[in-house]
């Protein structure tokens, strides 16, 4: 006889908090050592170096989004065979994820590495900011293999059943990262080249924690041979590409914006919009924390066809978004004066701009969440083109001819409006789209 996995059994109100914890804690941490970057070079090297460092957080962000795109997308089908009960497939497609990733980054890593000048200046930099950019990223990309291991490993010992243990990985990254930014910026005066080494190395120490659930009595995860099968690739690729487009589309939205305050504001603007969007990382990695807690558990009931529970995992996600986002946005605009203060010392033109467009920024929050749950929940249960949908419009489709024509008629400060515009009709067009849909029901398990 077989036994029935816990999963399939538990109430689902603790089951998901015993997985949104951790989630949120880790995907916190991972995005807090780019804003304590952002901290601690703003007080120890300047702001012109700021604006450097946040020039430089998309070409980084773009290794990320490979690891969230490989990661998301093999975890997804390693989730689904669980719930299938085919333990065998579920490892081959850890090994392939694995490899695929490995080839994609080093890869992607030389490119950006030989053609790193001409890429810095596409992403904004100019003649005063690419030193700064040149010495981040000279770092970064030598060490981006680390980063992209550590975060895909993470996905996947979550999916395995250890979401503790990923959180306890993500923790002492974030952690010594505080610890070695610290010592390289302030005690031995090493500036962004700090900055940066501080990130590698405590990664590889993350990395290493993580190594641990190899050895955990009811760890699945291990490398097999005999693994490798185009079909599985395909799949990885298709799943996993809303995840990419998260990511990805970061370096993207925060292009345009660069160049939209640039214009519209001049150099204190880019400063100001580096602020809010260092801020900015960390709470949209909470959010997709939401979406990312949900995913292990709606992939294995999807492969054991549970529908009923499905649907309430989708409304018990899309209520913890609403709370988070109610409570984020409230906070900021209570509290927009102390949270720009994190960055230390600048011109009160810098700061004013700042704090009066994050008030206005905020009103996002309020559904920015529901967006990216709603992505999650359909990636992982295959229907990836509607979560890919969701993903380019909120961050390509409506965003780009908004962002263009909103302060060309408004004025410059209407720039900050254009996050909560676009997040409220994704909002939206996903309802309608829902409600509108009669095949959505009947599509939405296998």
């Amino acid at each position: 006889m077989t036994t029935m996995n816990p999963i399939e059994t538990r109430p689902l109100r603790p089951l998901f908090l015993s997985y949104l914890f951790p989630s949120l804690v880790g995907m916190t941490l991972m995005s807090i050592n780019i804003l304590i970057d952002g901290i601690f070079v703003s007080h120890g090297v300047g702001p012109t170096a700021l604006a450097g460092v946040n020039i430089a957080v998309p070409i980084f962000s773009i290794l990320l989004s490979i690891s969230l795109w490989i990661g998301m997308g093999g975890a997804t089908l390693y989730s689904i065979s669980l719930g299938e009960g085919n333990t065998k497939r579920a490892v081959q497609i850890f090994t392939l994820s694995i490899l695929m990733m490995l080839v994609v980054v080093v890869s992607l890593v030389i490119v950006l590495l030989v053609n790193l000048k001409g890429i810095a200046y596409l992403f904004g930099a100019s003649d005063l900011t690419y030193p700064y950019v040149q010495e981040y990223l000279r770092v970064i990309l030598l060490f981006g293999v680390f980063y992209t291991t550590e975060n895909l490993l993470s996905i996947f010992i979550r999916n395995d059943g250890n979401p503790k243990l990923a959180m306890m990985g993500l923790i002492t990254t974030s952690v010594v990262n505080i610890i070695l930014n610290y010592l390289f910026i302030f005690v031995l005066d090493y500036g962004v080249t700090g900055v940066a080494l501080a990130t590698a190395l405590s990664t590889i120490l993350g990395m290493a924690v993580l190594s641990l659930h190899f050895f955990w009595k009811h760890s699945k995860l291990k490398l097999v041979s005999g693994f490798f099968n185009w079909h599985d690739v395909k799949k990885i690729v298709t799943i996993g590409l809303p995840s990419f487009v998260v990511e990805a589309s970061m370096a993207v939205i925060i292009i345009f914006y660069n160049v939209s305050f640039l214009h519209y504001m001049g150099a204190n603007g880019v400063t100001a919009y580096a602020m809010v969007n260092y801020i900015h990382t960390v709470l949209l990695m909470v959010f997709y924390g939401i979406g990312m807690a949900l995913q292990p558990l709606v992939s294995y009931h999807h492969g054991a066809g549970l529908t009923s529970r499905l649907t309430a995992l989708l409304k018990i996600g899309i209520t913890t978004s609403v709370i988070f986002g109610t409570i984020t946005a409230f906070t900021i605009m209570l509290f927009p004066t102390q949270i720009i203060s994190l960055f230390g010392d600048s011109t009160v033109e810098i700061r004013n701009i700042a704090v009066q467009g994050f008030v206005h920024f905020a009103i996002g929050y309020l559904f920015l969440g529901i967006n990216m749950v709603h992505a999650e929940f359909f990636q992982s249960i295959e229907r990836t083109w509607l979560a890919t949908g969701i993903m380019l419009v909120r961050s390509i489709i409506l965003f780009i001819p908004v962002l263009l024509l909103l302060p060309k008629y408004l004025g410059g400060q209407a720039i900050w409006w254009v996050f909560p515009i676009v997040e409220g009709l994704t909002v939206l067009f996903t309802f309608l789209y829902i409600k509108t849909n009669n095949s959505f029901r009947r599509k939405q398990v296998r």
